[in-house]
């Protein structure tokens, strides 16, 4: 969802939001790849110089939390394109496994973008793993992301509120009053609350 809006700890991990847990980490051999449709034209084709897109590919750490996919960028050997990806996994328009006749299976993600994160609509990334297999990695993907969508309309559905009820016509109402108090009867009150 944002390039680079991650906070991260002087190890290079991500700090966690409040009540965020870490679900599953891979440590390192990821390559991301992020794909910017429509960028402006600048002076080299990698950077969008024909105005079709940007594309950008590092490599680094991932991390799946209960609320985001978090990629951390490697920073070792040279300057990365980019440092971190954050996306919250309700911005995960889908998820899709592939597997290529040549090549290592890897998962694209549809991205749906927040205001001046660095993302524009019809953004991907597409996720490779070098010394692992990425099957079992999307399926906990895909789970969790079903989990948190699920969670999201539940809260909305409770901020909603419950419905105003109201007695039906000729129903009397029962007010609280002075008899409702633990010291009996209205009478056994002081005479200035009476």
């Amino acid at each position: 969802m944002a390039l680079n809006w991650a906070m991260l700890s002087p190890d290079r991990a991500p700090i966690p939001l409040p009540d965020e847990l870490i679900i599953r980490t891979v440590d390192a051999g990821v390559e991301l790849t992020v794909i910017i449709p429509n960028s402006p034209p600048t002076g080299s084709a990698t950077s969008g110089g024909s105005g079709g897109h940007k594309k950008m590919k590092e490599m680094g750490r991932l991390f799946l939390t209960d609320q985001r996919l978090i990629f951390v960028a490697d920073v070792s050997q040279r300057k990365p394109s980019f440092e971190s990806l954050s996306i919250p996994l309700t911005g995960l328009m889908s998820t899709k496994f592939e597997q290529p006749l040549l090549g290592s299976n890897f998962l694209t993600i549809e991205i749906k973008p927040t205001s001046n994160g660095g993302l524009k609509e019809g953004s991907k990334a597409e996720i490779r793993m070098k010394d692992k297999g990425i099957f079992e990695f999307a399926s906990s993907l895909d789970k969790t992301r079903e989990r948190a969508v699920y969670m999201k309309r539940q809260q909305a559905d409770e901020e909603e509120g419950l419905p105003t009820y109201s007695t039906p016509a000729g129903t009397p109402v029962s007010q609280p009053g002075p008899s409702s108090f633990a010291g009996g009867a209205p009478s056994d009150l002081p005479p200035a609350y009476e």
